[in-house]
This record gives structure tokens, C-alpha cells and sequence, in this order.
């Protein structure tokens, strides 16, 4: 059985060696989608009898590991100087600093990474992260899949 949780968050970015608009410094509302897999709990004395898990807890994980991370903060690659010496000067900016850029492959990347090892074997099932999606608009979105 699979279940998906969807979180929606805003972050600004950009792609400085991008031909298009996007080597602009701009924003984006994203939405996160989270799939796991696993056995529907067969305890009755379980109060998620016939769940793979509860939605609340799976939006409450996913919350901490990411969205509240990215969140009105500005999603920058640490080669792009130009964007982080500017961010440094406004006080108390909220920058996450990212490995590659911060295209929308590999911010569904990196939070696939973050939410397996997060998910994992924390309650006790056989849950399974198999898909994370992020919507960089309504129409332009990302899988990151287990391989």
C-alpha cells in the first residue's frame, strides 16, 4: 500500500548558469510530496489499525526534516558567491546552503536523502520513502524515486 502526504512551502532561489529567467533571483511556491510504502497495521489496540501510517506523523517528519528548513529561506548553491555575500548582509536572513544548484531535480534529490534516513525504522513497520515530488509551479514538478 502506498500513501502521499503534500506540504507546501515558499522558498526564493536561483540558477546562476541558467539561460532563461531563472538565473534571477526569484521566488517559488513549491509543494512537496511525500510517498511511502508499507504493511497496513493489523493491531486493533493500534490507533492506526488499517493505516501504512498516520498522515499526521508523516506530515509532522517531513515538516521538521525539511519544510521547515526551506521555508521563506532562500535556497542557495555555495558557488554562487555573488548571491551569498549579498544574503550575508541582510541581517538575520534565513539561507540554506545547498551542495549543487537548486533546481528543482535536485532539491527533490536532497529531500528524498533527508526524509529516507529520516523515515526509516522510526515506528516500527516496514515503511518504505519510494517517492518524493517537488512542484516548482503548478505545472513543473520533479521525481526523486527509490532505485
Amino acid at each position: 500500500m502506498r500513501i502521499t502526504r503534500r506540504l507546501e512551502f515558499d522558498s526564493g532561489h536561483r540558477i546562476p548558469n541558467h539561460a532563461g529567467q531563472c538565473r534571477y533571483l526569484h521566488g517559488h511556491r513549491y509543494a512537496l510530496e511525500v510517498t511511502l510504502s508499507g504493511d497496513l497495521i493489523s493491531s486493533s489496540a493500534d490507533s492506526r489499525h488499517g493505516m501504512v501510517m498516520d498522515f499526521s506523523e508523516l506530515k509532522a517528519l517531513a515538516w521538521r526534516e525539511v519544510v521547515a528548513k526551506w521555508d521563506h529561506a532562500f535556497l542557495a548553491w555555495r558557488e554562487d558567491h555573488i548571491v551569498l555575500n549579498f544574503l550575508a548582509t541582510i541581517p538575520e536572513h534565513r539561507t540554506v546552503i545547498l551542495a549543487l544548484p537548486p533546481t528543482a531535480e535536485h532539491l527533490a534529490q536532497t529531500a528524498f536523502h533527508v526524509l529516507e534516513i529520516a523515515y526509516g525504522d522510526r515506528f516500527g513497520t516496514d515503511l518504505k520513502l519510494e517517492r518524493v515530488r517537488l512542484y516548482e509551479t503548478p505545472n513543473c514538478w520533479a521525481d526523486a524515486l527509490r532505485t
